[in-house]
């Protein structure tokens, strides 16, 4: 919580403090002469106390019903403390189990495809599915179905935010947030009140990337976030996965110049399980689960729309009711969320 002090900063004091306490007891003259501890820094150090309310902090963590984690806790993930700049502490929403340590991210657009979508949740239901952690960012998009279909395998899935709990980000995702907490975690290093914005977010990328056996990146653009992480895993010595995508979408040109840089090219999870020596009893196939209370009409409309992209006329011809009926009962079932129209009157089932 102390302004301008980061965890490399922090390292670099605990070679010479020891610890934490001693640290925040020095005098400014000792901090001041630690090679990167300016006369600022030493003053935000020496000063804590009239600077931070710490109690209050705490009190915040315990009223939410998180926890917090050092470097020295068993569960803090051993992949990301070897990483140049791991962080110092963990905000907790949930709980963290040794099985975390075994995790492939999943990245890619906010904006994004009705097939990066699919290939995002069928990718994660299956890596979940094998028991390793999926470790995504709760984001709009690819995120969301990472974790979606982690959780849809029954499998572990954890979240790093970019801001403090009290600002989830973004908070249509709050439901979401609060499934993970119960069949994971909801991970952030930012203190609870911190509000996310452009820094906090490549800051919570590699903590993604740092977390992770491997990053796979499903759909991206070229300007996209998911890059970013990409190069962070490179960075950190970890392997980098892209799905291929059409070469005429601006979404895939980002994911497909990964492939062409010597990304691994994933069409099916056991091309990523393959490099950790693990195989699928058996191959999971992703069930989706009926929306309830659909009158007949619309679940004759809904059970027509195949798993693909189904045309208008396709879904007229299987269900067998009129037209006009048909089209109402479409409209009726995107409204609620169901289905989405993509274009040329073609439909996708959304659950």
């Amino acid at each position: 919580m102390i302004a301008k002090i980061g965890p490399v900063r922090i390292r670099r004091l605990r070679e010479v403090f020891g610890s934490p306490e001693r640290i925040l007891a020095a005098k400014r003259h000792e901090l001041q002469s630690i090679d990167g501890i300016g006369p600022e820094t030493a003053v935000e150090i020496s000063d804590w106390e009239n600077r931070i309310d710490l109690s209050a902090e705490l009190a915040r963590v315990r009223d939410f019903g998180a926890t917090v984690l050092t470097q020295e806790d068993a569960v803090y993930p051993k992949l990301l403390r070897e990483i140049h700049d791991p962080p110092t502490v963990l905000y907790v929403w949930g709980r963290l189990s040794e099985k975390d340590h075994h995790a492939i991210g999943v990245v890619g657009s906010r904006k994004t495809t009705h097939y990066g979508l699919e290939s995002a949740r069928k990718l994660s239901y299956q890596i979940a599915y094998a028991g390793l952690t999926v470790v995504s960012g709760l984001a709009r998009g690819i995120d969301t179905a990472a974790h979606l279909g982690a959780l849809a395998a029954k499998g572990r899935t954890v979240a790093v935010v970019g801001g403090g709990f009290h600002y989830l980000y973004p908070p249509e995702n709050r439901e979401l947030a609060e499934k993970i907490s119960a069949n994971g975690a909801v991970v952030s290093e930012f203190s609870m009140t911190v509000q996310p914005d452009r820094q906090t977010f490549p800051m919570r990328n590699r903590i993604i990337s740092g977390w992770s056996f491997g990053t796979l990146v499903v759909e991206a653009g070229l300007n996209s976030g998911a890059l970013i992480s990409a190069n962070m895993a490179i960075d950190q010595g970890r392997t980098v996965y892209a799905v291929p995508g059409p070469i005429d979408r601006p979404n895939s040109l980002g994911s497909n110049r990964l492939i062409q840089q010597g990304a691994k090219l994933v069409m099916d999870a056991s091309d990523i399980l393959d490099d950790m020596g693990t195989l699928f009893r058996e191959e999971p196939r992703l069930e989706r689960s009926a929306p309830a209370g659909l009158s007949d009409d619309q679940q004759a409309v809904y059970d027509a729309i195949s798993g693909d992209e189904t045309p208008a006329d396709a879904i007229i011809a299987t269900c067998g009711l009129a037209p006009a009926r048909v089209m109402s009962t479409l409209l009726a079932l995107e409204m609620k969320h169901f289905v989405k129209q993509l274009p040329g009157q073609r439909f996708v089932k959304l659950l």
